[in-house]
């Protein structure tokens, strides 16, 4: 009997890396939705953090340097293999105003990384397994605080369209999809409207140990 861990590489921007907008700071391991994750699997699994705050399925960022989730995703893939999951939850900074893209352009940026992922062949264990996950959209009156110049106007809207395209692009490429806002308990802190609360961490971690099992 096999008994080597499963591992899932969790690949996201801030809301993976685990910014908490309540103190400009960082959630710490025991609140983290990925170390959430890992606990509640148990040592049958290894789960990977790849959350980096600001990135994207594949633009590349004009202001700051190593953001575009294309770019770095092969790199990522090969530094963890042999991958048994790949889970893939982005799409928050595409809808940045400056990247002038339309929900139909992220939802694109989405399938070329993930046609990406599924390509790198020699960092799967066996056959590609991914999960994309719809973040959930930006809430009202992000504008008015701190974040809102950096993120421009309209993203809220934008966000919003996400996830029935990525629902779309997971049934074409064959992956799995989850939607993340579907998900009793997850919302975002009032202090920006754009970064996961802490029950939000803890509720997208439940979520996902109870459909792991049945995909990896």
């Amino acid at each position: 009997m096999d008994t080597t861990p499963k591992t899932i590489v969790c690949f996201g921007d801030s809301n993976t890396h685990g910014y908490n907008s309540s103190n400009m700071g960082r959630f710490t391991h025991k609140e983290r939705w990925t170390c959430l994750l890992a606990d509640l699997l148990g040592p049958g699994y290894l789960v990977r953090e790849e959350g980096l705050s600001g990135r994207t399925t594949s633009f590349e960022d004009p202001l700051f340097e190593g953001l575009n989730g294309f770019s770095y995703i092969h790199s990522c893939m090969m530094t963890h293999e042999p991958l048994d999951l790949l889970i893939i939850m982005l799409g928050t900074n595409d809808v940045k105003e400056r990247f002038c893209a339309t929900p139909g352009n992220i939802a694109k940026g989405l399938e070329r990384l993930t046609v990406k992922a599924l390509q790198t062949k020699e960092a799967w264990r066996s056959e590609p397994n991914i999960l994309i996950i719809a973040p959930p959209p930006i809430e009202e009156g992000y504008y008015e605080t701190e974040i809102g110049p950096e993120m421009g106007k309209g993203c809220r809207e934008k966000s919003l369209a996400l996830a029935p395209l990525y629902e779309q692009k997971a049934k074409l490429l064959h992956c799995h999809f989850l939607d993340a806002a579907t998900i009793p308990g997850v919302g975002m802190y009032p202090y920006d409207h754009m970064h996961l609360s802490l029950e939000a961490h803890r509720c997208l971690a439940k979520k996902l140990a109870s459909l792991i099992p049945d995909i990896c």
